[in-house]
């Protein structure tokens, strides 16, 4: 096996293990704690599943770990192609990890406020669900605020694929669209949040670029620039 096909899975172990954690705070948590419109619901099993609840904060932080791996091992993967167009795609790619440990804070404060502890004996128990809703909705906007650099991220590093010829180009192609799938998301969520609903239906194939990008790189790996395919003479 060539370097450049073991870099290129490598990279996509690493991406691959992103996209397994990052959706368990992400998606199964609020499925299957939170209850929409109802606080005092949501604050109460949050309290019975307290453990559930941390393994997703501590996934947030896990995610942030295996996102700043990840930004590097693809800087690493495509600097040959283009160094200041992958160094770029590593600085919009690094900010991930701070946004995760920061918001990490946010579940943090929402879980002190529902264990109720002294900080909050003056409290009363609507004011506490109140305030742990407020943290959780906290959470929820600065992932549409993250959505910012997710899909920014993916402008460089699909320009790197197009141009690294050890790469089809059409994962390229379909990186761009995953990235304006996030920067549509994050200003639906962000400017308009009546219509997230909506963009995110709209959005959820052009997401799959992602998904393409991961399997190829851990199925196929990266073909060198100098392997061809012999054509049989007549």
């Amino acid at each position: 096996m060539s370097s450049l096909k073991r870099d290129a899975r490598i990279a996509g172990l690493i991406y691959l293990a992103l996209t397994l954690v990052a959706p368990f705070r992400l998606i199964y948590i609020p499925g299957k704690l939170f209850v929409h419109g109802d606080p005092a619901a949501t604050v109460g099993n949050i309290a019975t599943h307290e453990l559930l609840f941390r393994f997703g904060m501590f996934g947030d932080l896990v995610t942030g770990v295996i996102s700043l791996f990840l930004t590097f091992t693809l800087y690493h993967l495509f600097k040959g192609v283009d160094k200041k167009l992958a160094a770029l795609m590593f600085v919009l790619g690094f900010m991930d990890t701070p946004l995760y440990f920061f918001n990490v804070l946010n579940d943090a404060a929402a879980l002190l406020v529902v264990q109720g502890n002294d900080l909050f004996a003056s409290f009363e128990p609507a004011q506490r669900n109140a305030l742990a809703a407020l943290f959780l909705r906290l959470h929820g906007e600065m992932i549409s605020c993250a959505e910012m650099f997710w899909g920014l991220w993916l402008f460089p590093l699909a320009l790197l694929v197009i141009r690294s010829r050890f790469l089809p180009r059409f994962l390229g192609y379909w990186l761009i669209l995953n990235g304006l799938a996030y920067l549509a998301l994050c200003v639906s969520g962000v400017v308009f949040p009546a219509y997230e609903d909506i963009i995110d239906k709209l959005a959820f194939p052009l997401q799959l670029g992602e998904v393409a990008f991961v399997l190829w790189l851990v199925i196929m790996g990266a073909r060198p620039k100098g392997d061809v395919v012999a054509t049989p003479v007549a």
